[in-house]
């Protein structure tokens, strides 16, 4: 694991540690449990739909851009995206390098109709519970950052909450513990968490080794619409689109921009 995840991972394990202190796992259970399941599994659902798809990304900042929103009102993004025909939102739950809040993940769900990712450096179940009690269709699931016992431990849960995961992938290896692990949806991030550079190729290159039947998508460096009509053409089901869309001032016209030639 390189140094940023796990900088980002280990945040995320003494969060969850506070998290249990304040509200204990049982409870987030049975939060969880309050809410109901949607019929089927929408998230998935949604990148079937014809077409390309499109995860409109709700992001304040990163690690590797800095800040990106100064002017963040999360719910009025989240309702632009759905507006404009997005497929679904990405949320941001991440706070010390994105500044991301699992409160921004509860207010979205109350106020749009569309399926949400929690996006986040999920480390233990209780994230996946809270993600469901929080209002979200899906959760990222990380390779890097988990063993693969514990992988597949997670996406069973998620199918026992009616949660989507979108097990994210770098390279050839992390291609082969995605699908033993039994991922339906495979995301492969072209940025680089070593040095922050975007490759769109490593996205192309291991489309080739992904199941058809696996959901595959597309996350970082997609700019505009010469990227997505390639992604189009081999193959991709879905595109998670996060700093393109959060600097344009006017985010429908530069989702219809992406969508349209």
């Amino acid at each position: 694991m390189n140094d940023i995840l796990r900088e980002l991972s280990d945040a995320a394990e003494r969060r969850v540690s506070e998290r249990k202190m304040e509200v204990p796992l049982e409870a987030i259970k049975a939060e969880a449990g309050s809410v109901p399941s949607k019929e089927g599994f929408p998230f998935e659902s949604a990148l079937r739909a014809s077409g390309m798809s499109f995860i409109c990304e709700v992001k304040r900042a990163s690690p590797s851009k800095g800040m990106i929103a100064e002017d963040f009102d999360h719910v009025a993004i989240a309702r632009e995206y759905e507006s404009a025909g997005a497929s679904c939102i990405s949320v941001l739950t991440e706070p010390t390098r994105f500044l991301g809040d699992i409160q921004y993940l509860k207010d979205i769900s109350e106020k749009v109709n569309i399926p949400l990712l929690r996006k986040d450096f999920v480390v233990d179940e209780y994230m996946i519970y809270e993600a469901k009690a929080y209002g979200a269709s899906a959760v990222l699931l990380i390779v890097s950052i988990l063993p693969e016992e514990k992988l597949k431990a997670f996406i069973a849960l998620c199918d026992e909450l009616g949660l989507s995961a979108l097990v994210e992938i770098h390279d050839e290896n992390e291609v082969e513990i995605a699908i033993r692990s039994g991922a339906r949806i495979i995301g492969v991030n072209n940025r680089n968490l070593r040095d922050f550079t975007v490759d769109p190729s490593n996205c192309l290159r291991l489309r080739r080794l992904v199941p058809n039947d696996i959901l595959f998508v597309a996350e970082s460096g997609i700019k505009d619409r010469a990227d997505v009509r390639m992604l189009e053409d081999e193959g991709v089901d879905a595109v998670l689109i996060g700093e393109t869309l959060m600097r344009s001032q006017d985010k429908a016209a530069k989702l219809q921009s992406l969508r349209c030639d």
